[in-house]
């Protein structure tokens, strides 16, 4: 996915030397743990491993909205886990 994402490259002309494995096997890959919500697990698990080893600082950050699902209506009926252990306080 990196070196897609660095060089560009169309998945099917990824060099099976560059990443071990073919371009088209790697994008199935990808597909694969993107449908069995691998993603959203590691991102959980890595906040989780920064946050034990006081790696985490959230004090300066910022969301940008290409990152945050939208919601049809502004209201969800499940609450999603805050990747904050606080709010930010409000600095407008």
């Amino acid at each position: 996915m990196v070196f897609v994402l660095r060089t560009g490259v169309a998945w099917r002309d990824v060099p099976a030397e560059a990443v071990g494995c073919s371009g088209v096997t790697a994008w199935r890959r990808l597909r694969d743990w993107t449908e069995a919500g691998v993603w959203p697990r590691l991102h959980t698990a890595l906040l989780a491993e920064l946050r034990r080893a006081d790696l985490l600082d959230l004090d300066e950050c910022a969301v940008g909205g290409s990152h945050v699902r939208a919601l049809k209506g502004g209201i969800t009926s499940a609450p999603h886990p805050s990747t904050v252990s606080a709010p930010a306080p409000n600095t407008i």
